[in-house]
């Protein structure tokens, strides 16, 4: 079977197998796959582009990934924490600025306990009709109980690889059993669940990758963020290359096309890696942009890998910028939240 037919046969059955995705990454025909993903995105998601504010808002974190700038073991990382009011007056900044969506993410830093965090949502809530997505790890089920009765509406896990083996290696405070743990929790609570998956990662292979957006489908995910890995020369894996933009672009297409509704961002690492694969996303899947709203004082310490592109400009600013960029490539603005797509 050509690999026309295989893209076909998912996009009408919404199912493949590993063999089917295999086969379609490796590939050197990407026309027909890309366009496909993209009169999908279309059909499902409309020609709006979603606008999320992110804040990140500490880089304090416990964790020893391997492949992250702001693992614990990099002690050359100077460490800051936005205190409560601050995190707040930034929203109320870019809830000023046009965005409908607040992203608080951090590592994971347990400085901010539950009523912290309970603190920090219900302040936000009284903006206006704001979302906030929560990205800040593995916590209890009474904390993400809480956190959904306080009014955090989304939440953002990657899963990072499904390959059991290559995640605990990769992860040596937790356990992928307690990962998908975790994301099952956040279903279960009825928050709209993002997860996701890095393309690059050392010991990854594409049987992997198919497991990878098969576990997205597994899981019924609402957002999900697949970008390259990009290494960090305070990691032990600064040695390794950075992921193929080409390939995470192949990625993003299957996963539109075999999941249709879930809204599907383009990553900062696309756009570090190469400023074009942004636009190229756009054509291949995806509908979200984030944009970083924190002070620049904090931007540049949130590292989880090296980005040289950062320059300092008002949230005002950055905000035109992008919205002309979208009207540019032929795309709307939303001025909706963007919650999860209906079934």
């Amino acid at each position: 079977m050509d690999t026309r037919k295989i893209i076909d046969k998912i996009i009408e059955k919404s199912e493949a197998s590993i063999e089917d995705i295999v086969k379609i990454l490796i590939s050197q025909q990407d026309s027909y796959l890309f366009e496909q993903a993209d009169k999908i995105r279309k059909k499902y998601c409309g020609d709006e582009i979603h606008l999320r504010a992110i804040i990140e808002f500490s880089n304090y974190c416990r964790c020893d990934c391997l492949y992250c700038g702001i693992n614990r073991q990099n002690l050359h990382l100077k460490r800051y924490r936005m205190n409560l009011d601050e995190i707040i007056e930034y929203a109320k900044k870019a809830y000023k600025a046009g965005y409908k969506t607040i992203v608080l993410q951090s590592g994971e830093d347990t400085w901010y306990t539950r009523e912290k965090i309970s603190y920090i949502i219900k302040e936000i809530k009284k903006l206006g009709n704001i979302a906030i997505t929560l990205s800040i790890g593995e916590r209890d089920f009474d904390d993400y109980k809480q956190w959904k009765i306080d009014g955090a509406d989304r939440f953002l896990l990657k899963h990072e690889t499904s390959d059991e083996k290559l995640y605990n290696s990769l992860h040596p405070h937790s356990t992928f059993k307690n990962r998908i743990k975790c994301l099952k929790w956040l279903k279960k609570l009825k928050y709209q669940t993002g997860s996701g998956f890095m393309i690059g990662l050392p010991g990854q292979t594409l049987n992997t990758i198919a497991k990878d957006i098969l576990l997205l489908k597994e899981l019924d995910v609402d957002m999900a963020g697949i970008g390259p890995f990009i290494p960090h020369p305070a990691t032990k894996l600064k040695s390794y290359p950075i992921g193929d933009s080409k390939l995470t672009l192949k990625a993003l297409a299957i996963t539109r096309i075999l999941l249709k509704r879930p809204h599907l961002p383009t990553t900062t690492s696309l756009e570090v890696t190469n400023v074009k694969d942004r636009e190229n996303a756009f054509y291949t899947g995806a509908n979200v942009i984030m944009r970083k709203v924190e002070p620049y004082k904090y931007r540049k310490l949130y590292e989880i890998y090296p980005n040289p592109n950062i320059k300092e400009k008002t949230i005002e600013e950055e905000r035109k910028e992008i919205e002309n960029y979208i009207k540019i490539i032929g795309r709307k603005v939303s001025t909706q939240r963007g919650d999860a797509i209906d079934k």
